[in-house]
């Protein structure tokens, strides 16, 4: 919120629960109905090229990607139009070896550094997003 607020760009939280979180003029609480893809139908639906979608859910990077928009994950690793074949590969791969007991567990903790790369990636977008490129 901070980096909206310093760039004044409108920011848009969707779920299917309400989200408690400070008020601001810029933030609007968006709940959609319940199922497994509905903030992300939501989300699809509206993005434009003019947008920043912040996400670790990568069929969604790919959807708003696909729109012209700016992608960035949650731990400030940008998705790009020349990723994302990549991280769909390395996404089915992953639950291919997760259904076979290959491997056990999930991604790595968030990080002081995943933090820190987040915000610039963020700041990053905003000043680009605001200069309309």
């Amino acid at each position: 919120m901070r980096v909206a607020e310093r760039h004044k760009m409108p920011v848009h939280m969707v779920g299917n629960t309400w989200m408690r979180m400070d008020q601001s003029p810029l933030l609007n609480r968006v709940v959609v109905a319940e199922g497994a893809d509905a903030a992300d139908d939501w989300i699809a639906e509206h993005i434009t090229a003019a947008d920043i979608c912040i996400t670790a859910d990568i069929p969604l990077a790919a959807r708003c990607l696909e729109k012209g928009a700016q992608v960035i994950g949650s731990t400030g690793r940008p998705f790009t139009t020349a990723s994302i074949g990549n991280a769909l590969a390395m996404r089915d791969l992953m639950a291919t070896l997760r259904e076979t007991g290959e491997i056990t567990g999930g991604p790595s903790g968030f990080t002081k550094a995943d933090r820190s790369r987040f915000l610039q990636a963020l700041e990053e977008a905003a000043r680009k997003a605001g200069r309309g490129s």
